[in-house]
């Protein structure tokens, strides 16, 4: 029997709640489907901060390494908003990124059919439906620039850099046209190439790879008209591959139009078969304990593993469809719907279980 070996970064707020519904679901997947998944527990965020001193330890990025995959729910929360920002909890997000090499970050803004009608978006917009794969690159540009503050005849300022090396570009381009040839072969690359030199050469780098996929309709978009066209009509969209700073703008706009930012999973993947996997939604400390928090978008990012890490195509096909059966059923909070029983976070878990 295939074994799998995951880390489980259980992290802040919700974080522990969310995790413990997915190995369930993990664990039901494995049994089903023949296969094991072993996992191992470390820290980051405000838990590790507490417990080491960091909010990532040298212990936890070497069991990730050590690892099939990561899975993660979630970091932060107010006890730590007034610490300097290389001690914050979300420091551990960049460090793990730049630790494990995770290149690119995929989100996937899907609607399911029961949650169409709570989506601020019309029907009549979304249309049959809404299927749009997000990849942001994850390690370069603004967020990993040079950045630094000044001060210049009593006036303060500060500055980030957007930078991008050819190589960086090629790789995650290369992500979003092979994701384009396996669904409907339509890739749009967002920059702001009028503006920026950064965008032009993102631009140019494009164009010249765009030559190996003559399959792949490409296009280009500025991206303050990305989103704006994400609202206005967003089927027009299947796969859309950008900067980390676009990106991490475009696919929460994304996720909202899908009618909960709970429901929204997230992949980001090194060279290869590895990969960390999340929830894109924070650690909500304000619910955390009570037994209310929405674990699906935990679920779904599990289901990603299967796919990605783990080749389980078919695991990750039944979670899907077993998420989309358990929403007919019942709902947490986030997501109500006066006709269904109200769950709690252990009984949406349930829930997925059986119907897996």
């Amino acid at each position: 029997m295939k074994k799998y070996s995951i880390a489980v970064i259980k992290g802040d707020g919700i974080g522990p709640e969310i995790v413990d519904e997915t190995i369930k679901v993990l664990d039901a997947a494995g049994k089903k489907f023949g296969f094991e998944t072993e996992y191992k527990g470390c820290l980051m965020g405000g838990c590790a901060i507490d417990a080491t001193g960091v909010p990532l330890p040298q212990e936890t990025i070497d069991i990730c390494k050590a690892s099939d995959s990561v899975l993660l729910g979630a970091v932060g929360g107010e006890k730590w908003d007034t610490l300097p920002g290389h001690l914050r909890p979300e420091a551990g997000l960049l460090g793990i990124r730049a630790a494990l090499g995770l290149f690119a970050n995929l989100r996937p803004a899907k609607i399911f059919e029961p949650l169409v009608d709570a989506s601020p978006i019309k029907r009549e917009i979304i249309g049959d439906g809404l299927d749009i794969m997000v990849v942001r690159e994850l390690t370069g540009g603004i967020y990993f620039g040079q950045r630094g503050r000044s001060e210049e005849n009593g006036v303060k300022s500060a500055y980030d850099t957007e930078k991008y090396s050819v190589p960086e570009i090629e790789r995650i381009v290369r992500v979003g046209f092979d994701l384009a040839l396996k669904r409907s072969k339509r890739l749009c690359s967002v920059d702001k190439a009028n503006v920026l030199e950064s965008s032009r050469l993102w631009r140019e780098t494009v164009l010249r790879i765009s030559k190996e996929y003559p399959e792949v309709e490409l296009s280009h978009m500025y991206v303050d008209n990305c989103a704006m066209q994400l609202v206005r009509n967003p089927a027009q969209f299947d796969v859309i591959v950008t900067s980390n700073i676009f990106g991490d703008i475009l696919s929460d706009e994304a996720s909202m139009i899908s009618g909960s930012i709970g429901m929204l999973a997230s992949a980001s993947l090194a060279t290869g078969s590895f990969g960390l996997y999340e929830p894109i939604h924070g650690s909500a400390p304000d619910i955390a304990g009570k037994g209310i928090a929405n674990p699906l978008a935990t679920i779904l990012s599990a289901a990603m593993m299967l796919r990605y890490s783990f080749g389980e195509n078919d695991a990750a096909v039944a979670v899907e469809a077993a998420v989309d059966r358990a929403l007919r059923e019942g709902r947490t909070p986030d997501i109500a719907d006066l006709a269904l029983p109200k769950l709690s976070t252990v009984e949406m878990g349930d829930l997925v279980v059986k119907n897996i």
